[in-house]
C-alpha cells in the first residue's frame, strides 16, 4: 500500500498539509509544484489500495486523473475551495469541497480537524488573502497583534515563494518548505528557526519594487489593469502584487497580464467590497479557472485582450446560491 500527499504549493496548500499531518502523522510520497500546476493526481500512478490525499487544487481540473485513480481501486480523499464541477459519487472517494468566497483549503482542514491546529489556518488564510477570517480567528484564540502580524508575514511569504513559471523560480520547492515546517506545531516558532522566512521576504519587497513603479490603468469604472514584462520577477509577485492592488483598489477587479510569448498569463482578483466571481470570468476563456475571489488564466492570446477588458467592465454576477 502507497500513501501520497498531492498539495498546491502555495500558502493554502502547505498549511492545510502540516495541519492534517501535525493531528494524523504519516509517511507519504509529496507530490506538488508551482502554484499554477494544479494537474497533479495525473503525476502519480496509484495502484489498488493506495492512499492518495488531495489538497488545494481544483477537482475539475484533475477530474480525468481522479476517475482513474478510483478506478484502478485506490482511496482518495479530497479537500478544496476551487471550482469542481459535478462531485463524483463513488465509495472510495471522500470530499470536502466548499466554494464558498469566505473560505480556503486550510480553513476546510480546520474545520476538519475542529480546530486543532488553528494556528496554521490563520497562516493560510492571510496567505489566501482572507485578512478578515484571519483576523477574526486569531482573535478569538487570543493570539496578541504583534504575534498575528508575524503569522500574516509568514503566510504571504509562503504563497509568494509558489509564484513562478517553473521549480527554478521559486526560491524554494514547496515539498521542501514542508518539511522545514513539518515539525513545528506552533508557526510562530516555525518564523523564529527559518532563515528562510528572511530570504523570501527580502525577495518579495524586491519584486514588488519592481511591480509599483509599473503605470496602473483604470479599466471603466470595475476594474484595473497593469501589464507586467515577460520577466521571472514578474511571475513570482503576481500573486502578492494582485492581492495588494486588490486591498487598495477595494471596489474594483484587479487584473494582472504578465507578457509570456504571444499572450499573457493573468491573475484576476475579485473587489474586497463587491461581488466576487472571478471564476465565471476567468472560465469564459479556455485555460482560465480558480475560485470566486480570486481566479486566473494561464495562457490570454493576444486577440482575446480586448474580450477579456470588455468582460472587466462587465463583471459577470455570482451564480445563485
Amino acid at each position: 500500500m502507497g500513501f501520497y500527499d498531492i498539495f498546491n504549493g502555495d500558502a493554502d496548500g502547505l498549511c492545510a498539509l502540516q495541519q492534517l499531518r501535525l493531528a494524523e502523522p504519516r509517511a507519504a510520497t509529496l507530490v506538488t509544484g508551482v502554484k499554477r500546476d494544479i494537474a497533479l493526481l495525473g503525476q502519480v500512478s496509484p495502484k489498488a489500495g493506495d492512499e492518495l490525499t488531495v489538497l488545494d487544487v481544483s477537482l475539475d481540473s484533475n477530474r480525468d486523473a481522479l476517475l482513474r485513480t478510483l478506478a484502478v481501486g485506490a482511496h482518495v480523499r479530497y479537500f478544496d475551495h476551487h471550482f469542481a464541477g459535478e462531485i463524483p459519487t463513488h465509495a472510495l472517494l471522500e470530499t470536502h469541497i466548499d466554494m464558498s468566497a469566505t473560505t480556503c483549503t486550510s480553513l476546510i482542514v480546520d474545520g476538519y480537524l475542529d480546530g486543532r491546529h488553528r494556528m496554521w489556518a490563520i497562516v493560510a488564510a492571510f496567505g489566501d488573502n482572507l485578512p478578515a477570517q484571519a483576523y477574526a480567528a486569531a482573535a478569538e484564540l487570543g493570539i496578541g497583534s504583534n504575534d498575528t502580524e508575524t503569522l500574516k508575514d509568514l503566510g504571504e511569504n509562503l504563497n509568494y515563494n509558489a509564484y513562478g513559471a517553473n521549480l527554478a523560480e521559486l526560491h524554494f520547492h514547496p515539498a521542501t518548505l514542508y518539511l522545514r515546517m513539518r515539525p513545528y506545531a506552533d508557526p510562530l516558532a516555525f518564523c523564529a528557526h527559518a532563515p528562510e522566512l528572511d530570504t523570501l521576504r527580502r525577495a518579495r519587497e524586491d519584486d514588488l519594487r519592481h511591480a509599483r513603479a509599473l503605470p496602473l490603468e483604470k479599466v471603466g469604472e470595475h476594474a484595473v489593469l497593469v501589464c507586467l514584462p515577460q520577466a521571472a520577477w514578474s511571475r513570482r509577485v503576481i500573486g502578492t502584487f494582485a492581492n495588494e492592488l486588490a486591498r487598495q483598489h477595494a471596489k474594483r477587479i484587479v487584473a494582472l497580464l504578465v507578457r509570456t510569448g504571444a499572450g499573457y498569463q493573468v491573475s484576476l482578483r475579485a473587489p474586497e467590497q463587491g461581488e466576487a466571481a472571478m471564476h465565471l470570468l476567468a472560465r469564459q476563456f479556455e485555460s482560465g479557472n480558480g475560485r470566486a475571489r480570486a481566479a486566473g488564466i494561464a495562457f490570454l492570446p493576444d486577440s482575446e485582450v480586448t474580450r477579456l477588458r470588455a468582460l472587466l467592465n462587465k463583471p459577470p454576477s455570482p451564480e445563485p446560491a
